[in-house]
């Protein structure tokens, strides 16, 4: 009989934990800490009061091209260090359930890899989401933040 390893006896749950990402365009390293109160990326740009991650690489692909700033999009690869809850702006209160698997929380998020290698939507695709952003902002609509 084979003796269980470690990853035989995690639980379910263990094995699976989610990995989680962060889109953006701000240069971060290996161990640096992502906080909120940055200015947001949408809308007016107020300081956010959360900091946003998901769990699907379309999504951080979506934020990091979305992002505001001059250097390119990266994807990195965070922990949080606190407790996160579904991202309002995307889920129930917009979109039924959480297709995105998109999170915010209000404690930091470690940086723990980064994604090299990632395909960027079509440029047709890019603009019409970047002009349906702007629409929104034109309207006044901003992140929701309660």
């Amino acid at each position: 009989m084979k003796t269980p390893s470690p990853q035989d006896q995690a639980s379910p749950r263990d094995r699976q934990a989610p990995r989680f990402y962060h889109g953006t365009k701000a240069p971060f390293k290996l161990g640096d800490i992502i906080t909120p109160g940055f200015p947001s990326n949408y809308g007016q740009r107020k300081p956010a009061a959360y900091v946003y991650l998901t769990a699907t690489l379309e999504a951080a692909i979506w934020g990091a091209e979305l992002a505001v700033g001059d250097g390119p999009g990266r994807i990195y690869v965070v922990e949080p260090t606190g407790s996160v809850e579904d991202d309002p702006n995307l889920t129930d209160k917009k979109y039924p359930g959480n297709p995105t698997r998109s999170y915010r929380s209000r404690h930091p998020l470690r940086v723990v890899g980064e994604v090299t290698q990632w395909q960027g939507h079509a440029p047709e695709q890019l603009q019409a989401m970047q002009e349906h952003l702007e629409r929104l902002k034109q309207q006044g609509i901003e992140a929701i933040e309660d």
